[in-house]
This record gives C-alpha cells, structure tokens and sequence, in this order.
C-alpha cells in the first residue's frame, strides 16, 4: 500500500477507534501512530478487522492473568524479578543491545529448555506471568529506547534463536508454552518482529518446524532465516561484533554485569531504575524512556559496558530514513482472511497457563549457563556444521530463507 493510501487508512482507523470509545489518551497499548500501524499491518490494512483485533486486544490487556497486564508489570520487573536466574537457567531469553539498523535484539538459548527443573523452583503459572510482562517489555519500553538511540522510530526487534543442543524431546516438552507465546505475540503484540534468524539448526528441525508453523502468521514466516554453518558471519553481517555475545561469534561479555545474558544491555537501561521507581511511585506516567531525557553519549553507555555501542550511536544505525516495515502483498494472518473477525478474535480470553510435559531427558544444571553454552562449543564444534533445513526436507523450508554454504 502506498504511503499516501497508508496515511488515510490510519486516519480513518482513528477515527474509528474514537468512535467506537477504544481509544484513549494514556492507554498504555500505545496510541501513536506507530502503534496503530502495526494493528493494521497486522490484517491487511482491513479497518474491520484490525478494529476487531485492536478491541480483542484491549480486552486482553484488561482481564489478562485475572489482573491485567498493567498490574502485572507493575508487580513484575521484566528486568529484575526474584526468580529471574531460575528462569535463565532452564529457559535463556534476554534482550540485548542493538543490531545495526537499530532493532534492539532479542536472544534465546533452546538448548538450556528444561520446565521439569525450573517446576521444581517456581510454578509454571509464575513462570509464565514473567513471559508476559517481557512481551510487554518490548512496546512499553525497548521499542521507544531504541527508537531513542536511532533518532528514528524502530518498529520491530531482531530475534535470534540459538538450538544448540536442542532436542525433539525438549520440544515436546516446551510446545505449549511456544504455541501460547506465539499466539500471545501475533494477536496482542502484532508486527514487532522486524527479522527472525535461527542458528545451529539440529537435524530434527524439519519436524520441529511443520508443527509449528501453522502457528506462525504467515508474515512473520517471511521473516525467517535458518542460518547454516557459516552462520557467525551472516550474524555479523546484520549485527556489529560488540553486540554479537561472545558465544555466538561475537566479541561482547558485558563483563561487570553478570554476562551477556544477564545484563539487558540497551539504551532501554539508561537511568531505568530510576524512571521505574518513579512510575510505581506515581511521578510518571510510563517508565519508558521519553523524548529529550537523555544525553547521546550518556545513551551510548548505556547500550554499552565500557563506552559507546559499536564505536558510536550512529553507526548502530547508519541509515537515516525512517524504517518502513513492507505491507503484505496479499492475504492476512492464517484464519482471518475474510471480512468477518474470525472465530479466534470473537473472543478476548487469553491463553491459559501453558502446561508442560514431563518425560524428556533433564537437562544440566550449570552454575553459569553462558559458560554450559561455551563449553558445549568447545567440546562439540562439529555442531555449527548443521544439515540445512532445505536438504533435510524442502517443505520444512517454506516460506523461510535457508542459507547454506
């Protein structure tokens, strides 16, 4: 869709949603209209139905967990919550400085998945309250960080998803809370995957992949990249080495911090604490960082560790124009294709706690996961020369991009 078509579709959605009394100044889902965008993106640019998901949407927000999602982050910290190291021992997801054209990038270990342990140290109810405040993370305060360090808005978050290590058995075992987040992400936080790159694909992948990608809006598969034995340097192409964590070719340990993993390194983290407190304590309206409350330099350490991300701000996003995210050429999310909301978005309940199933193999108990990570690089280097998903089985690969060398 032209821009031009793009601007009367957004102004007639306004206006829609001001009719229809689902708008409001302060809405913490976001009223710019970035935000709006991505509702409409999400369909097509169909005003009914992404009137639909926009209402599903707000009824989620408000009724989420028995609670909603605005009390929920204001009882959890995505950032610092108690059992945020029991977490990151059985299931490592973090976000993590910038990619060059300024997406705050999101990293996830498969390899360490193992919900049988971390039942044993918190419930699974809990677990799965901390995967939802962290997908609000990303809209309420990464997002508009990022945005902040681009001079530019950044719409979407590069995701990478290492499987070293990875099994079918932890699959299995991890299904249905991947099937919830899928669903959680696609219906309540549409478009903000700008790139989805996978690496150290295992030989059960094709399998992997054709369960899940009926769940997987279409577009987001578009997005997908299984990178191949040379993947380090398809990373580097796309991420500049001080951002790249250690363990996966990079030359960032956010040494000080507590590693990689640990640290949340971003412009997201600039006076954070700070801007928290103020907000739980009623002296702000959002704890997101605002226009005009940083200095460039100071923003720059805050994506680093020992001075500025990547040599300057600037570099990490060395293209001036505004990111445009392309429109779908045709078709929308699987299941609502028609004019009519479909069966999913007539109703507003949220997915209930995922369960997990019990009978795969533990996985270990690293009193460090970075270094579990290495060490299996270390004893296993073989692992980075993966099977490529294309020669594996050609229809596991629809719809992605496999690069192989």
């Amino acid at each position: 869709m032209a821009p031009k078509d793009q601007h009367v579709s957004l102004k007639e959605f306004r206006e829609q949603l001001v009719e229809h009394d689902l708008i409001h100044d302060g809405d913490t889902i976001g009223t710019d209209d970035e935000t709006l965008l991505r509702f409409l993106r999400a369909r097509s640019f169909n005003l009914k139905q992404s009137l639909a998901m926009w209402k599903n949407c707000q009824d989620w927000r408000r009724t989420v967990e028995g609670r909603g999602i605005d009390e929920l982050y204001h009882e959890i910290d995505p950032f610092d919550y108690p059992e945020r190291d029991i977490v990151f021992e059985s299931w490592p997801l973090y976000f993590h400085k910038l990619d060059k054209e300024g997406h705050p990038i999101n990293f996830h270990h498969f390899g360490g998945i193992d919900l049988t342990k971390l039942e044993h140290k918190m419930s699974l109810e809990r677990f799965w309250q901390t995967v939802l405040v962290n997908c609000e993370a990303l809209p309420r305060e990464v997002l508009p960080a990022a945005a902040q360090a681009a001079g530019k808005p950044i719409l979407g978050t590069c995701v990478v998803v290492d499987l070293l290590g990875f099994s079918l058995g932890q699959f299995w075992q991890m299904k249905d809370f991947a099937r919830s987040s899928f669903q959680v992400s696609q219906d309540y936080f549409p478009e903000t995957v700008a790139r989805l790159a996978i690496v150290n694909a295992p030989r059960g992948f094709p399998t992997i992949w054709n369960v899940m990608k009926p769940w997987i809006a279409k577009e987001t598969a578009q997005k997908v990249t299984i990178l191949g034995s040379d993947y380090q340097s398809k990373l580097l192409e796309i991420i500049d080495p001080e951002a790249l964590p250690s363990i996966l070719g990079g030359t960032c340990t956010c040494e000080g911090l507590g590693g990689c993993m640990r640290s949340s390194a971003g412009p997201w983290m600039y006076n954070r604490q700070r801007r928290r407190e103020l907000w739980l304590g009623g002296a702000r309206a959002t704890p997101a960082l605002l226009p005009g409350e940083h200095d460039q330099d100071e923003l720059a350490k805050a994506v680093s560790v020992n001075g500025v991300v990547n040599g300057d701000v600037n570099r990490a996003v060395p293209s001036p124009v505004d990111e445009v995210e392309p429109t779908p050429s045709s078709g929308s999310r699987s299941g609502s294709s028609s004019d009519e909301t479909s069966s999913d978005e007539s109703s507003s309940s949220s997915p209930a706690t995922p369960s997990s199933q019990t009978d795969s193999d533990k996985a270990a108990d690293p009193a460090k996961l970075e270094a579990a990570v290495q060490q299996v690089y270390d004893a296993h280097p073989e692992a980075r020369q993966v099977q490529q998903v294309a020669d594996v089985h050609p229809d596991a690969a629809a719809d992605v991009h496999v690069i192989a060398h």
